[in-house]
């Protein structure tokens, strides 16, 4: 019975949802340990990779405990100072971040390294659901609040999109998504759908007009990790669009068609969706069993971009399923705390966040399936890393504190008396 007490006063707020948290780092940490036999050879230890991702998950943990102990109402102080923060850092990283397989999204402040991207884009749904939730009305949100949004969007997502394209399509997306439930008019949303249609229409034509890569070109692998100083320096426009080459060959590559015999397909020119497609092929329907998998050996960022390629071929598509299902749960059960919500502030909060988490996870497994180009997106919680993993567990920190701070709305009884839900 104590045993039980102090539990709950650790481990406050929403049973479920902290149950899924447990669930996808027991998973991290069984397939991370199979995945980092490339980190294991290089290092030339064995427990070295999974030692230092369980003490990055346990950081995680202690950090995700401080903001469930933080009322959600508070939240709303840290808004300008994580604004400008995040502006701050995500202008450095352009002209002076250090250098990850040619793309910059790494600096280094008091002798630690992040990706202001992962501040960034947290930064952006909090703002974005504090003007949602300030611009309510009785008929849906006011018609000013898509002018705030926008720009805010201009300031984040616009130094993210030089360097990190599927971020920042991700945010847009969640952004875009967190305004049809904040009932911006339907008006409103017509016209910025419009709008990122031409865009994108536009910036696809830039790629393809400016890019060097050729459709016979391999697209450049994509790594989270080997952080390197950047090495070459190309002018402004330069080094502003010199992702452009990357961007256009992922797309030839995606949108080639022609089926290719296996005994024809060339491993070394496009190592990552070759072997990601032989340990799916391979994973039958129970798979090969934990630490069991063979691509893992082949297969470039095993542990962090193409980790679910691994999971299908070690836990079958039992194990894909039960993946997928834990996220969709986050994203339901989010949705049923967001409803018991008396104030929007914290409903808009809570969705925003577990939509970032979701859509980037769906974003992760499509990749690794082969249903959209490479992206560098890792797959939340369970990918290997540290800014990512942290900051990701303190969103699910914020979503908890949401369940456990946040005021509840109360619904009449069939004898007309009030109670909460």
């Amino acid at each position: 019975m104590a045993l039980n007490k102090s539990l709950g006063n650790f481990f406050k707020g929403d049973k479920v949802i902290w149950m899924i948290f447990f669930f996808l780092c027991l998973i991290s940490a069984v397939e991370v340990f199979s995945a980092s036999s490339s980190l294991t050879y290089k290092g030339g230890s064995y427990l070295a990779p999974i030692i230092k991702h369980l003490g990055i998950l346990f950081l995680g943990v202690v950090f995700m405990v401080f903001t469930v102990n933080i009322p959600c109402r508070y939240f709303k102080v840290l808004t300008p100072f994580l604004f400008l923060f995040s502006v701050l850092t995500l202008l450095w990283v352009l002209w002076g971040g250090q250098s990850t397989n040619g793309a910059q999204r790494w600096v280094s402040l008091l002798g630690i390294q992040f990706q202001p991207s992962e501040v960034g884009k947290g930064t952006l749904v909090l703002i974005v659901a504090q003007v949602l939730s300030i611009a309510q009305t009785e008929h849906g949100a006011d018609r000013k609040a898509i002018g705030w949004i926008g720009i805010a969007c201009l300031f984040i997502i616009g130094p993210i999109f030089f360097e990190n394209l599927s971020t920042a399509l991700l945010i847009c997306l969640v952004v875009y998504m967190m305004m049809i439930l904040g009932r911006v008019p339907v008006s409103q949303l017509g016209k910025i759908l419009g709008v990122v249609v031409i865009l994108v229409a536009a910036a696809l034509s830039f790629v393809l007009v400016f890019g060097h890569a050729k459709a016979t070109e391999v697209p450049e692998q994509t790594f989270t990790e080997n952080v390197e100083p950047k090495k070459e320096e190309k002018g402004f426009l330069g080094s502003m669009f010199h992702r452009a080459d990357t961007w256009k060959s992922r797309i030839y590559k995606f949108m080639k068609n022609e089926e290719v015999p296996p005994e024809k397909f060339d491993l070394d020119k496009d190592a990552q969706v070759g072997h990601a497609n032989i340990a799916i092929a391979s994973s039958n329907v129970i798979g090969q069993g934990p630490g069991n998998s063979v691509q893992r050996d082949f297969l470039s960022q095993a542990f962090s971009d193409f980790i679910y390629a691994v999971i299908i071929e070690e836990m079958g598509i039992i194990g894909a399923v039960v993946v997928a299902m834990l996220y969709v749960f986050l994203l339901f059960r989010t949705g049923k705390i967001a409803n018991r919500c008396e104030n929007n502030f914290p409903a808009f909060l809570a969705m925003g966040l577990a939509l970032l988490l979701v859509t980037q996870a769906l974003f992760n497994m499509c990749v690794a399936v082969g249903l959209v180009p490479v992206t560098g997106q890792p797959l939340p919680l369970i990918s290997k890393g540290g800014t990512s993993t942290i900051i990701n567990c303190v969103f699910m920190g914020a979503i908890i504190s949401v369940s456990r701070t946040a005021k509840k709305a109360e619904k009449q009884t069939k004898s007309g008396v009030a109670e909460k839900k």
